[in-house]
């Protein structure tokens, strides 16, 4: 009956937590399906009252006012680190309201309260259960490490967020305040793959032995290859996002994770991302550990994993084998996330192996995805020294021990027919072969 009182103490309404929010602070929130929706709805609500105040996110899920408006470029500014449809929305329009933090994943929490104090946390919790604990539910990127420092901890209790097992909890005594709220956790469908994202998924496939443990994010080459490997045996998961597809495959019988050297017998991830499906998935399941992104998306860590597979996408590739999944030069389209900690810690693993998949061409097959130079300002993702395999429609090049001339051959072999010509032109021009 005592963690009840607590409760209800600290039991709020919305007017109150923004009451909290002065001039010059930093706010951070809970990131993609554990975003604090009747916070951040309701934020630009008291622009005339504040300025300068900084509100880290990840991946935001709604066009929030505060913004997505040009008017409120003095009083907020959304630092966000990794960018979605709104954020891109806002930077184009001259918004003056978004930045980009950059990050690998695994550092996203630990930078930010090492480079400055967290006056307030605000993110989503399971209901308290009888000794008084919440769990963070789907996302611990970096969560639990910011309600540690932050000054203040407020959470958005929704009965529809699943109750989770592993490093999730946090204690009525260490919260602030409570603010009651029932809404739907934002939801990503399967996409079905198209033929093209089915050949490279074919050829992905053949790079994934029995008894691996994977990782795979989101979109229509994953999922593409997870219907390819219905025919594998024991596959493991060590991933920063679970996603749905994870499910059929376990649920096939294909995933078990028996044969995992580290966390053997559990999934281990570090934040869900899906349906309905997957969030009562992972609601009161032992066999799902949700751990710190710190931890999760460490390299050194996954390369504990042997035979760990990491497979990502990207947006350009260079024939010296820089890799861009982030920007189109200085335009600014998502984040690093976790794509260099999951390739580094893979690569770094006992037969392991990192995968870059992506189409050949983009905009309508009018441009190559393999291109001589990356433009200028694009940032590098994965650096050259450090990539493995690359995978197209086209085939697989493995260029990991390659030399310049050995890489930039066969980036060229996996391009699109037509443009293999020009590429061997500019690479010659570049005095690359």
């Amino acid at each position: 009956m005592k963690w009840k009182e607590v409760y209800a103490k600290k039991l709020v309404d919305i007017e109150t937590v923004l009451s909290l929010v002065q001039s010059n602070q930093t706010i951070v929130v809970g990131m993609t399906p554990m975003e604090p929706k009747v916070f951040l709805r309701n934020l630009h609500k008291i622009a005339d009252k504040v300025e300068n105040v900084t509100v880290f996110t990840c991946l935001n899920m709604e066009n929030y006012p505060f913004y997505m408006n040009k008017e409120y470029n003095k009083n907020f500014q959304n630092a966000s680190w990794y960018f979605g449809g709104s954020n891109r929305e806002a930077v184009k329009n001259g918004y003056g309201t978004v930045t980009y933090v950059p990050n690998n994943l695994h550092q996203a929490g630990t930078n930010l309260i090492e480079s400055r104090e967290i006056d307030l946390f605000v993110g989503v919790a399971s209901p308290m259960d009888k000794n008084g604990f919440f769990t963070l539910s789907a996302s611990v990127v970096y969560e639990k490490d910011v309600i540690e420092k932050a000054k203040r901890v407020v959470l958005e209790v929704n009965p529809k967020a699943p109750r989770t097992h592993g490093d999730t909890q946090v204690h009525v005594n260490d919260v602030d305040c409570i603010v009651e709220v029932d809404y739907d956790l934002p939801e990503v469908e399967l996409v079905e793959p198209t033929d093209v994202e089915a050949k490279i998924a074919e050829h992905v496939s053949q790079l994934i032995e029995d008894g691996s443990t994977i990782q795979i994010g989101i979109g229509g080459i994953p999922n593409a290859v997870a219907k390819l490997l219905s025919s594998k045996k024991d596959l493991g998961v060590h991933t920063e996002m679970l996603t749905e597809s994870m499910i059929d495959l376990f649920e096939l019988g294909v995933i078990t994770n028996k044969r995992k050297t580290l966390w053997n017998g559990k999934f281990v991830c570090t934040f869900a991302f899906g349906t309905k499906r997957l969030y009562s998935f992972v609601d009161d399941n032992p066999s799902v550990m949700f751990l710190r992104g710190r931890y999760v998306n460490d390299p050194y860590v996954i390369a504990q994993n042997e035979k760990m597979v990491s497979i990502n996408t990207a947006l350009m590739v260079d024939l010296t084998g820089n890799v861009c999944s982030e920007a189109l030069g200085t335009q600014h389209y998502s984040g690093t996330g976790g794509q260099l900690d999951t390739h580094r810690g893979a690569v770094k693993s006992k037969g392991g192996k990192g995968i870059i998949a992506l189409r050949s061409t983009a905009k309508n097959g009018t441009v190559s995805t393999i291109v001589p130079l990356l433009p200028q300002g694009s940032p590098i993702t994965v650096p050259r020294q450090e990539l493995d395999y690359v995978v197209t429609e086209w085939g697989v090049a493995h260029v990991r021990g390659k030399t310049i001339r050995e890489r930039t051959l066969a980036l060229i072999s996996i391009a699109h027919p037509n443009f293999r010509n020009a590429l061997i032109s500019e690479a010659k021009k570049l005095d690359l072969i």
